[in-house]
């Protein structure tokens, strides 16, 4: 799924009006990408206007207790990835920036 902002936001600020973005997964009905500093943060999808819906065959796709969706490729999806991701810890951070190089060549590739 590819993504643009809709236009400057003052607590977005780590974000480019009109830039497109991959979203690389879907937690609690937020989109996480990519920001402009290159962190993995969450953002609501309201600031977005979806360039392209396609998501990755490959995402595990779950729902809360009240209905809210998490998509992951299956390496990102474990309980607490993302935790151990800003922790520091090695084998998260490798993990995550393998799926992430892979995803981000393959929409280069369709691009």
């Amino acid at each position: 799924m590819i993504v643009k902002l809709r236009g400057r936001h003052p607590r977005y600020r780590d974000l480019t009006p009109g830039q497109p973005y991959v979203v690389i997964g879907i937690e609690g009905d937020e989109f996480r990408l990519l920001n402009d500093a290159g962190r993995p943060y969450l953002y609501s999808p309201g600031l977005f206007r979806v360039l392209d819906p396609r998501e990755p065959g490959d995402w595990v796709t779950e729902f809360g207790e009240e209905g809210e969706r998490y998509s992951y490729p299956p390496p990102l999806n474990d309980a607490g990835f993302f935790e151990d991701f800003f922790d520091d810890k090695p084998k998260a951070v490798r993990t995550f920036w393998r799926v992430v190089n892979q995803r981000l060549a393959t929409v280069a590739e369709v691009a």
